[in-house]
């Protein structure tokens, strides 16, 4: 049986976790929107992955609303010591399931404590400001406002660490200014390049950074490229994708999202797997090829 132990670990902050995670956000309803068909399902996975050497969930109160928080707490409170569950704020769900920004210090402070109350928790290790300048991507925008209402929740106790996403380099370089920031969480994978520099200055600075839609999201990977390599490796495609990840450099976080135990296992697999050199340049030419 593999174990997510298999990644090796990093730190977020003072925090140690293992670099393959689980990112809670497919437990929800279609669209991350209302409860999942089988909450029972769901809460097995979440045990499941605890018993595989997962250490880090990420979440956030505006998966359902509400409802990945409430699971994981049916499911593992009272936490492991050892377990680290970041969440996010910055945006909320309009009742069409729309997402919507919800920066505002007031709207921040209330997500703190409905992330607080949903998970059980009187401290949250690691919040990540979401940024919604636009829900597709990142775009600029000044973030003093928001992460400063969010460093002041931290100064109160609430919160341990801070992270962003959705984020540009130009607003990671002003959130250092204003509070410390342990990871960065954005769109990166095979085929979803944007950031290759971003990762490495990061890296560099000892800030973790976590890829999320790392086998595409809602438009799974497809690459001729990606089946071929995989096959030569006695692996699965989005075993081999995840697999690449990890070696792409060490601050990278893993976070793949399932609402399947089996497919979890699969996940998990592949932080037991070495890819070779001629393995690695074939995929990072998928990305130059989507570029």
């Amino acid at each position: 049986m593999q174990q997510a132990t298999h990644a090796g670990s990093h730190k977020l902050g003072t925090l140690s976790i293992n670099r393959m995670g689980y990112g809670a956000m497919q437990l929800a309803g279609p669209h991350v929107f209302g409860p999942p068909k089988d909450p029972q399902a769901a809460i097995a996975v979440l045990r499941a992955a605890i018993e595989l050497g997962i250490n880090h969930i990420d979440t956030s109160d505006f998966y359902g609303p509400h409802v990945t928080n409430q699971l994981i707490r049916e499911a593992l409170h009272p936490y492991r010591d050892d377990l680290v569950i970041v969440t996010k704020i910055g945006a909320l769900r309009g009742a069409d399931a729309s997402w919507q920004p919800a920066m505002a210090p007031a709207q921040l402070e209330a997500a703190v404590h409905d992330n607080l109350r949903n998970l059980g928790l009187d401290v949250l290790d690691v919040v990540n400001l979401r940024l919604m300048f636009d829900v597709m991507g990142p775009v600029e925008g000044d973030l003093e406002e928001p992460l400063s209402a969010l460093a002041e929740l931290q100064r109160k106790g609430l919160v341990r660490h801070i992270g962003l996403s959705n984020a540009t380099a130009k607003q990671i370089a002003q959130a250092r200014g204003i509070a410390e920031i342990v990871c960065v969480q954005n769109q990166y994978n095979l085929a979803h390049r944007g950031d290759d520099a971003l990762v490495r200055q990061l890296a560099e600075a000892g800030i973790a950074y976590v890829p999320f839609f790392p086998l595409g999201g809602f438009s799974p990977l497809q690459s001729s490229v990606l089946e071929r390599v995989a096959a030569e490796c006695g692996a699965t495609p989005l075993q081999t994708a995840l697999a690449w990840l990890l070696q792409r450099s060490p601050n990278i976080l893993l976070i793949p999202g399932t609402s399947s135990v089996a497919h979890l296992r699969q996940n998990i697999a592949a932080a037991a797997l070495a890819l070779p050199p001629a393995a690695i340049a074939a995929l990072d030419g998928i990305g130059a090829t989507a570029a």
